[in-house]
């Protein structure tokens, strides 16, 4: 794991450090049952921080995002990834300290084009996991293991995590970075996605109140 980069990052949410690393993985993730998916084979993947303020004097906030182009860039609500985004962002803001770590995990890790047939699937009555299991991938594909190398090459070994998914959690647990408290990630259920955050809560284990939807 390496920096890469390092620049001033002012956004309407307040002035950010724009931090950019790669890491290098010699085990692919075990997605998707094929020869192109081999073990042994080194993949280089990217991950942007966006850090606001004096985050080594308490547990800062910590969101760690993944890349959703539909969502994040075009404004999509077949899911909620960019209110999600913005409220991140909106809650380092108001806090003055905190770090949003933005992985290439595209589609839970299955790749843009795959999640543009996985989109396709739904719209003829596949929910999100059957969708990704269709295509003969895992339901979620994503690791967290940057995250936590990244967390740690910044000085920070305690955080409080906005996120909805028990597995972050554990996974930064399992790098040896302490999440002293869990921050909701929940933002107003549109009807466009609610089937896909039910899916997530029933079949994935994401902690939701959408009983009370």
């Amino acid at each position: 794991m390496k920096k890469i980069a390092e620049a001033n990052f002012p956004t309407r949410w307040g002035a950010f450090r724009i931090l950019g690393f790669e890491g290098r993985l010699l085990a692919p993730r075990p997605c998707k049952d094929d020869a192109a998916n081999g073990s042994g084979i080194e993949e280089v993947e990217g991950l942007v921080a966006l850090v606001m303020g004096d985050i080594h004097s308490a547990p800062p906030v910590v969101r760690i995002h993944s890349q959703c182009l539909t969502g994040d860039v075009f404004g999509s609500l077949r899911c909620d990834c960019r209110l999600q985004l913005e409220l991140a962002l909106k809650r380092i803001g108001e806090e003055g300290a905190g770090i949003l770590l933005y992985e290439q995990q595209e589609g839970r890790g299955i790749g843009l084009m795959a999640k543009l047939r996985a989109y396709e699937l739904q719209d003829q009555g596949r929910d999100t996991v059957e969708a990704n299991v269709e295509l003969g991938f895992a339901a979620d594909c994503r690791e967290y293991e940057m995250p936590g190398e990244v967390l740690k090459l910044l000085g920070v070994s305690k955080v409080r995590l906005i996120t909805n998914n028990p597995e972050k959690v554990a996974a930064l647990e399992s790098a040896g970075i302490t999440v002293v408290e869990r921050l909701s990630a929940e933002v107003k259920v549109q009807e466009s996605f609610e089937r896909y955050l039910r899916t997530k809560q029933e079949k994935m284990g994401h902690i939701s109140d959408l009983a009370e939807y």
